[in-house]
C-alpha cells in the first residue's frame, strides 16, 4: 500500500493549522507502522528508527531536501527520511539482496547526501557543505542530526570546534533518546531557550555588543553580558564553543519542532537544537533504554519476541563466557569495548566486575590508546570491538601499540561478510591493516572450540599485541568436528593429507570453508590436503616451505580482502624461497562488498563452497593438474 499523498503534499506548506497538525500526526503514526511491519519481517534497526520519527516529518516540513542537504549520523535512524522520499514500495526490501540499504546512500535517492554507516562524521560533513555553499553563494543550509551517543566521539567535537570559530550557517538537530531532565526544570529551560534564540533576544545582543565595541573595556563587559545570558540555558558546552543554542525540545511534538526548526533556520547561524526523544517510541516491547532493541533480527511484532532461536552459542557468546571464566581466577585480565558491551559479550564481563571491564562509548581511538597503558601496568586488556569499527583506531595501533610493542589483545568480532549492513560494516579489512604493523601477531580460530583455545593463548601473549577475528552469528564450521588443540606460536595445523598436489589452506573462517569445499571436491574423486594456517603473522615457514615440496597448487580460504590478505602473505614466501607452487586465492576482490542476506551476498561474490569447488575442477583442467 502506498503513501497517501495527502502526505506528501502537506509537507510542502509553509504554514500549518490545527487541522495540518493532526494529519501530521496520522503520518508519523503510519510511518511507525510501516518501519515496524518491514523490520519484523527483515530485522534492521528499530528504536532510534521509531523514535526519530516527528523529528524527520519536521525536517521535511521546514528545509527544503535536498537543496538543504540532510546529513544523518550513523544513519541507522532514517527509516522515516526514506519513506518519505519516494521509496515507500521499495522498503518492503530494506536491507534485503538489491534492495534497499538500511542506510542512507546517495545511489539510491539524492535525497540521501552521504552515506554512512560509522558514527560522528556528520558535523564535519555538515562544514564541508557549509563552506562550499558559502564559496558558491548558495543561501541554502546543511541539516545535521545527530544522536547523543554519536557525540561522545572525538570527530564531532574536532568539527564543532571550527565550526564555532567560522560561524558557517548550520542546524544541527542532537536527538538526545537517552539523557533525563527533570520536567519543570526541562520546561523553564526550554522556554528560556527559546527566547535567547528568538529574533528580540538576539536583536539585543547585537546592539549591546555594538555598544560595548565603543566603551572602555569592552571586551570584558562584553564577555560578561554573553555569560550572564548563558547561565540561564542549559546549553553552556556549545555556547562556549560559539554556537547558538535551543533545547530541550520535545522531539514527538511537532508544532514545537516545526516552530523552532523555522527559527533555526532563519538564525543564519551555527546552531544545536536539542530535542528529547524517546526510543522504541509507539511501541511499547521497544521503549526506552534497551539496547537489544536498537538492532533486531525478524521478530513477532505482536509478541515482541524474536523468530530466530538458535541452539548454539555464537561466538561473542563463547568469547563472553570464557573470558569471564579466566577474569574469575585472574585479576589481570580487564577489558574494553567501544559503545557495543552487548554486540562484543563484554555486558556480562561489565556485570560481574565494573571496575574492570569499560564500555568508553563511541571512541575506538580512546579504547586503543588507553589499554596500551593498562599493558604498561602489568594487565592483560582485551580490546573487544568489530572488524569494521577497530579501523577507526588505525594510528592508535601503530602509534600507541605497535610502536611501543605493548600486549594488548584484540579480540575482533564481525569478521568478514556481516550481511545485511552492508559496505560500512563488512569486516574484510583487518587483515590488511594489521598485518603491516610491526610486533603485531595476528591469529584466528576456525570453530567455537578454537576460539576457546585463542583467547587461552591471547591471555598469557606478552611479546607484543595479538589480534584474532571471529564471524558473526557462527562459524562455518560445525562444533566437535575437529578435536580442538591448543595454539603454538607460530605454528600452523595439518588437518587433512592427500595423495593429490592439491592443498586448501584456511585461516580462521576460512577452514570451514575450505573443509566444505574439499568434501564437495571429494565426490568428484579428487582428494585434497587441508591446513589451519593458524598464524598469519608469523607465518609458519618452515611447515609451509614442507608442504610446498609435497603438494604444487595451493587453494587459501580467508574471510578478508584479497589485496593485503592471506594470499598475499603467502605468495610472498613462495617468492622468498622459490617454491614451485601455483597460489589461486578465493579472498573478496578489490571492492565493497554490498549489503544482503550473508548467504545470497556470498553466492553473488562466487565465494560459497559450491562456486568454489567449480573453479578449482577449472583452475585444475586448465593447467594439467
Amino acid at each position: 500500500m502506498s503513501l497517501d499523498p495527502k502526505y506528501l503534499e502537506i509537507l510542502k506548506k509553509d504554514n500549518f493549522n490545527e487541522d495540518d497538525y493532526i494529519t501530521l500526526n496520522e503520518l508519523a503514526q503510519a510511518i511507525r507502522q510501516r518501519i515496524l511491519e518491514v523490520v519484523s519481517k527483515n530485522g534492521g534497526h528499530l528504536s532510534s528508527c521509531l523514535g526519530s520519527v516527528e523529528l524527520i516529518i519536521a525536517m521535511h516540513c521546514v528545509f527544503d531536501s535536498p537543496n538543504d542537504p540532510f546529513i544523518f549520523d550513523v544513519s541507522h535512524q532514517a527509516y522515516a527520511h526514506k519513506l518519505l522520499t519516494g521509496r515507500w514500495d521499495s522498503f518492503e526490501t530494506l536491507r534485503q539482496t538489491n534492495g534497499i540499504s538500511g542506510f542512507t546512500k546517495p545511489q539510491e535517492s539524492n535525497h540521501d547526501y552521504f552515506i554512512a554507516g560509522h558514527s560522528s562524521t556528520s558535523i564535519s560533513l555538515g562544514v564541508g557543505v557549509a563552506k562550499a555553499f558559502l564559496l558558491n553563494h548558495s543561501k541554502n543550509i546543511p541539516v545535521v542530526l545527530i544522536g547523543d551517543g554519536a557525540m561522545s566521539a572525538g570527530l564531532a567535537y574536532e568539527a564543532l570546534n571550527e565550526l564555532g570559530d567560522r560561524k558557517y550557517p548550520m542546524v544541527i538537530i542532537l536527538n538526545d533518546n537517552e539523557m533525563s531532565i527533570a520536567e519543570p526544570i526541562g520546561a523553564i529551560s526550554k522556554y528560556l531557550s527559546q527566547v535567547i534564540a528568538g529574533s528580540f533576544i538576539q536583536k539585543i545582543k547585537s546592539k549591546v555588543s555594538n555598544a560595548f565595541n565603543k566603551m572602555p573595556n569592552a571586551t570584558y563587559l562584553a564577555k560578561r553580558f554573553e555569560e550572564s545570558l548563558k547561565l540561564i540555558t542549559p546549553g553552556l558546552l556549545f555556547e562556549e564553543l560559539g554556537l547558538e543554542y535551543i533545547g530541550p525540545i520535545n522531539g514527538h511534538n511537532l508544532k514545537e519542532l516545526i516552530n523552532v526548526f523555522k527559527l533555526a533556520k532563519n538564525l543564519k547561524k551555527p546552531i544545536v537544537v536539542h530535542t528529547q526523544t524517546l526510543k522504541g517510541k509507539g511501541y511499547p516491547y521497544a521503549e526506552g533504554h534497551l539496547e537489544h532493541w536498537h538492532g533486531v533480527s525478524p521478530f513477532d511484532m505482536q509478541k515482541g519476541v524474536s523468530l530466530s532461536q538458535s541452539t548454539s552459542k555464537s561466538p561473542t557468546q563463547i568469547f563472553a563466557q570464557t573470558l569471564l571464566e579466566y577474569a574469575q581466577n585472574d585479576s589481570k585480565i580487564v577489558g574494553i569495548t567501544a559503545a557495543m558491551p552487548s554486540g562484543t559479550g563484554l555486558d556480562l564481563l561489565i556485570k560481574h566486575f565494573p571496575k574492570r571491564f569499560w564500555d568508553v562509548a563511541i571512541a575506538e581511538q580512546h579504547a586503543t590508546t588507553q589499554a596500551s597503558s593498562l599493558a604498561k601496568e602489568g594487565f592483560k586488556p582485551f580490546v573487544a570491538i568489530y572488524s569494521t569499527f577497530l579501523q577507526r583506531a588505525f594510528d592508535q595501533l601503530i602509534h600507541d601499540v605497535g610502536i611501543m610493542k605493548m600486549p594488548v589483545k584484540f579480540a575482533i568480532d564481525r569478521a568478514g561478510i556481516v550481511g545485511e549492513d552492508g559496505e560500512t560494516h563488512q569486516g574484510v579489512f583487518d587483515i590488511a591493516y594489521l598485518k603491516i604493523i610491526p610486533n603485531f601477531t595476528l591469529f584466528a580460530p576456525r570453530d567455537n572450540a578454537t576460539l576457546k583455545e585463542a583467547i587461552t593463548f591471547a591471555k598469557d601473549f606478552s611479546d607484543g599485541p595479538c589480534a584474532f577475528r571471529y564471524p558473526r552469528k557462527s562459524f562455518l564450521l560445525e562444533d566437535n568436528l575437529i578435536q580442538p588443540t591448543p595454539f603454538i606460536y607460530g605454528k600452523l595445523e595439518i588437518l587433512q593429507e592427500a595423495k593429490s598436489d592439491i592443498l586448501l589452506i584456511g585461516y580462521g573462517n576460512g577452514v570451514g570453508r575450505a573443509i566444505k569445499c574439499a568434501q564437495i571436491l571429494k565426490e568428484s574423486n579428487l582428494e585434497c590436503g587441508i591446513v589451519d594456517l593458524r598464524f598469519l603473522k608469523p607465518l609458519d615457514e618452515v611447515s609451509l616451505q614442507n608442504l610446498g615440496q609435497r603438494y604444487s597448487c595451493w587453494f587459501i580460504f580467508s574471510d578478508s580482502a584479497k589485496m593485503g590478505g592471506v594470499g598475499e602473505s603467502l605468495c610472498t614466501l613462495a617468492q622468498n624461497y622459490n617454491l614451485s607452487i601455483k597460489i589461486h586465492s578465493f579472498e573478496f576482490e578489490d571492492t565493497f562488498i554490498p549489503h544482503g542476506i550473508t548467504q545470497e551476498i556470498e553466492s553473488l561474490m562466487g565465494a560459497n563452497p559450491q562456486n568454489i569447488a567449480k573453479e578449482i575442477l577449472k583452475i585444475i583442467g586448465k593447467e594439467n593438474v
